[in-house]
């Protein structure tokens, strides 16, 4: 049976790594509301279906990209069930194709591992050498569900306190594209 703990609106005890902590030391600086629930290890987009649920939210996809030559990095957020289609997000932003980037790039830059990406990464990206693009249907929901830098840890919050007051405050100017 898959573990849900029941929600809450406080941080953990005790954080599992540098990014969950950064993380709710900002939504407590920006006194950023939210819902969290502690989970078994989450690491695809079907096991999220008992989160959405118990949140009442829609959690999204979040994919670390690079060109070939590894010098540009995009933090893509999409609807959780949407597939990507690298040919569309480039075309979309006027870029050349991108593919996923390596395991040992998404640990050494955005603190985390395969199935815990998150917006919140852009917190240890103070180079801002990642460049976060929304789907534009993330951005029309009125909640944003996602992870809290852990596989393990997962939140609702308002969409709009993520795109204008979290994103300004990381120094992060997103992109919105309509793929």
């Amino acid at each position: 049976m898959f573990y849900i703990s029941d929600i809450q609106t406080t941080a953990p005890d005790r954080f599992l790594s540098q990014l969950q902590e950064k993380t709710y030391e900002m939504l407590k600086l920006l006194q950023i509301p939210f819902q969290r629930v502690e989970t078994d290890e989450i690491v695809t987009m079907e096991d999220c279906v008992q989160v959405n649920q118990k949140l009442r939210m829609k959690m999204v996809k979040t994919l670390f990209l690079c060109n070939r030559q590894r010098t540009e990095f995009y933090l893509f957020v999409t609807c959780g069930g949407k597939p990507f289609k690298s040919k569309e997000f480039a075309a979309a932003l006027g870029i050349s194709r991108v593919s996923f980037a390596p395991i040992e790039l998404m640990e050494g830059m955005l603190g985390t591992k395969i199935g815990a990406a998150t917006v919140f990464s852009v917190l240890l990206d103070a180079a801002r050498k990642v460049r976060v693009v929304l789907d534009g249907d993330v951005v029309d929901e009125e909640w944003y569900g996602c992870g809290d830098g852990t596989n393990t840890g997962y939140m609702k919050i308002k969409t709009s306190q993520i795109v204008q007051d979290f994103l300004s405050y990381a120094k992060h100017s997103p992109t919105v594209i309509r793929v």
